[in-house]
């Protein structure tokens, strides 16, 4: 049995994951934003589209440009709609609620349950590798150093649990 086909967008996206990283970090000025973004499109191309792409990794910097250019208007519409907001309440001096709604509180505390089950079920290297990256804040390398493994079993690690979280709670 030979390796397992890993789809070519697939392929270029863990090769140039840490290359993605650097270039959106320097245009959004966060790591944790660009590590976000960086993750926002490894979700967008799983599963990986049944067209074949030409340019693996221009379509990966063109999909990652184009989630930053929303999420800037999603930002500046906000601050505008507030900024609407304070203005039409007649000056006075309320701000935005910064506490969610009931029941997307409700629904959210259920999503965490779900995802937290589909934790505790990984395997214990699995579990170890999330926790470490995705609660404690530590990146790949850092990881794996704290678990004495590769980096890139670190990346399988934290791969195979996001995809098991996205199939059994969903995105």
């Amino acid at each position: 049995m030979g390796e397992p086909h890993v789809h070519p967008l697939l392929a270029c996206y863990l090769e140039r994951r840490n290359e993605l990283v650097r270039y959106f970090r320097v245009r959004l000025r966060s790591e944790e934003a660009a590590q976000d973004l960086v993750q926002d499109i490894y979700l967008k191309i799983t599963p990986p589209p049944e067209t074949p792409i030409d340019n693996p990794a221009a379509y990966l910097y063109r999909l990652g440009t184009n989630l930053m250019l929303d999420r800037i208007k999603t930002q500046r519409r906000s601050g505008q709609r507030d900024a609407q907001w304070r203005g039409a309440s007649g000056g006075a001096d309320w701000d935005t609620a910064d506490e969610p709604r009931a029941d997307d509180a409700v629904a959210a505390r259920q999503r965490l349950a779900q995802i937290v089950a589909v934790v505790n079920d990984l395997p214990p290297a699995v579990q170890e590798a999330f926790r470490l990256h995705k609660l404690e804040g530590l990146n790949h390398a850092e990881t794996a150093a704290a678990m004495g493994v590769s980096r890139s079993s670190v990346e399988k690690y934290i791969m195979t649990s996001l995809k098991r979280i996205l199939a059994k709670v969903g995105r």
